[in-house]
């Protein structure tokens, strides 16, 4: 069995003031809801995050969609690997509910994944393909970013390959590529390089979550208006090695990443995962020393 892809991710953080100001200028939407902060992509019907409120930040849950109707499978396959059925949290309902080797809430959901709006195709000039002939571009490329959907989430874990092992066995995550002992990247078939993974830590908690936009200027964009807002705390512009895609991070307002990116290599069943010994990215500035430090509290 193989769950269909990533639906959202839940924080825990001590003010959804602080968490609405910060997606907003991320160029999310966001509107209230049960005593909680949802937030989606313009053009897209599907909860992409969902903030609830407590005394620190927290990674609160991972879902992933499955088919409709599929629940009770997933509860019989589930218990035939030792896995515990768990009540749902008490900020968020529905579905079927399990805790991983470190302990992270993952919640199936018999929900679609929702269409996203298309990109306009920008008229490049590249080598020898000329597409742009008397037109300025630049005076089209200021708009206010906004990504489209969550692309990945990439969590720490106390053990890498324990974690692959478990969510392979659970979920039906296929290994995409490792960097040995830092970072280990899932995809769940057929598109995205990765949509979920994880980096070695001592305890579990956020590592980032990466938002895809359409082209180099919308990071650029986007890297400029959110530290015009304050959040000048980065890492890029880039280009990654494993899974290829152009990058921008920021740090959010509690210790955590959110990514802008654009270009990632997609795969198919073919694809064949390989070990790597490389950096994370091909170029970049000089990747921060705090860039892969947990900053979540282990819990006790």
């Amino acid at each position: 069995m193989r769950v269909n892809g990533l639906l959202h991710y839940g924080l825990q953080v001590p003010s959804l003031e602080t968490g609405q100001n910060f997606y907003s200028s991320f160029g999310l939407d966001t509107a209230e809801r049960d005593n909680s902060l949802v937030v989606r992509c313009s053009g897209r019907d599907l909860d992409q995050t969902v903030l609830t409120e407590g005394p620190e930040k927290r990674l609160h849950h991972v879902a992933f969609s499955v088919d409709a109707g599929s629940l009770p499978n997933w509860q019989r396959h589930l218990e035939t690997l030792d896995i515990r059925i768990v009540d749902p949290p008490r900020q968020v309902s529905g579905g079927l509910w399990f805790r991983d080797p470190d302990a992270n809430l993952v919640n199936l959901r018999e929900e679609a994944l929702a269409p996203w709006r298309t990109f306009d195709t920008l008229p490049a000039n590249f080598g020898d393909e000329i597409r742009r002939v008397d037109q300025a571009l630049w005076p089209t490329l200021n708009e206010k970013t906004q990504p489209r959907r969550l692309g990945h989430v990439l969590i720490f874990s106390s053990d890498n390959t324990r974690s692959e092992e478990f969510y392979r066995r659970s979920l039906g995550l296929r290994l995409s590529d490792r960097i040995p002992g830092i970072a280990t990247f899932m995809n769940t078939g057929p598109g995205d390089h990765h949509v979920f993974g994880f980096i070695q830590s001592t305890h579990p908690g956020l590592h980032h979550s990466s938002w895809e936009v359409a082209n180099l200027d919308q990071i650029a964009v986007g890297a400029r208006s959110m530290a015009e807002a304050g959040h000048t705390t980065g890492w890029g512009l880039g280009r990654h090695s494993v899974g290829s895609n152009l990058f921008h991070y920021i740090r959010d307002p509690w210790g955590s990443w959110i990514e802008y990116f654009s270009d990632i290599d997609q795969i198919t069943e073919k694809w064949e995962p390989q070990d790597w010994d490389t950096s994370p990215a091909v170029w970049c500035p000089v990747m921060p020393g705090e860039f892969i430090v947990n900053q979540e509290s282990k819990p006790e």
